[in-house]
């Protein structure tokens, strides 16, 4: 049995305990700068995802299909900065889990939870964009406010299901060492992990979009033709403008979040032995990206920036107009 009794010597997670991991020794500067990193991390995770469920909620003329399914995407961004950064964080800082086992499982489950439901969200997002680029007629009748939280309430239901399901029946975890939480699922479980929460929603993803783009730039060559010979443009030309506009908005926080993400699944296939600092930049790169999609609402969308406004001050949000 080993304990910390000096600095030079070896630490551990739990030095009262034989089978404790080793902890990573760091100064206190060290410390103090990586904890202040993540913390401000954090904060700034979830404070501007409130700003978007805020918005959103609060304003009743935001009430539409696409800005639910953002809204559900803001919710996913806000529990990976309010849970999933801090934890990851203190187990990154200190290499150590101070949490248990139980919570551990938990955590996993959470956090698996959390990439599906978000991939699930770009997925509905892209079907919202494909209907109302391409099928602008029936995009009123089939794409509803009610049938959209519908939709997004079952995707988060089947996906919990989905999570614990993989936790409670796979194989039991070993661990190297007391102090450490990885979860190590069956092969079968892996196949069918990549191929749910990255294969085929990557697959619908690319597909939808590149016929959005394609549809897009033939509307917007007819209705720019339009204005240059000077005819009068009907309310559908303008809709489907405005509709390839949010298209190209949405798509650009598609092509961001596969970006951030993209390399994590390919991490997980085939892990980098040896360059662990490129390891640890993919894993975060996930969870920066739940902060750059309120960035991108806010270049792209008045409605965002007008909402903030009125949010920050206190007195104008509680006013009837």
């Amino acid at each position: 049995m080993a304990y910390e009794t000096e600095d030079h010597e070896t630490q551990y997670c739990f030095p009262a305990i034989n089978s404790s991991c080793i902890k990573t020794k760091r100064s206190t500067h060290e410390y103090n700068i990586m904890y202040v990193f993540f913390s401000l991390m954090s904060l700034w995770t979830v404070f501007l995802n409130l700003l978007v469920i805020i918005s959103i909620s609060h304003f009743k003329k935001l009430h539409t299909p696409t800005n639910m399914l953002i809204l559900s995407l803001a919710v996913t961004d806000l529990f990976v900065g309010l849970i999933v950064i801090p934890l990851e964080a203190i187990m990154f800082i200190e290499t150590c889990w101070y949490f248990g086992d139980t919570i551990c499982k938990l955590f996993s489950i959470f956090t698996g939870l959390l990439l599906n439901t978000s991939l699930s969200n770009l997925v509905l997002i892209a079907v919202d964009r494909y209907v109302a680029v391409c099928h602008p007629l029936l995009y009123p009748q089939k794409i509803t406010t009610t049938r959209t939280i519908f939709t997004i309430c079952v995707f988060w239901f089947c996906f919990s299901a989905y999570n614990i399901s993989m936790v409670v029946t796979t194989s039991q975890t070993t661990y190297r060492c007391y102090g450490e939480c990885t979860f190590i699922i069956t092969f079968v479980w892996t196949i069918i992990d990549v191929f749910l929460s990255f294969l085929f929603p990557c697959t619908v993803i690319i597909t939808l979009y590149l016929r959005i783009f394609y549809v897009a730039h033939q509307q917007v060559k007819v209705i720019n033709s339009l204005m240059r010979s000077g005819k009068h443009l009907t309310e559908g030309s303008v809709r489907r403008k405005s509709e390839s506009k949010a298209a190209l908005t949405l798509g650009i926080i598609m092509t961001v979040y596969l970006f951030c993400w993209i390399p994590y699944f390919i991490l997980s296939l085939i892990p980098i032995t040896g360059i662990a600092s490129i390891a640890y930049l993919i894993y975060w790169m996930v969870y920066i990206n739940s902060g750059l999609n309120p960035l991108i609402y806010a270049i792209f969308y008045p409605w965002f920036r007008a909402s903030v406004k009125h949010i920050l001050n206190l007195f104008k949000i509680f006013k009837p107009a």
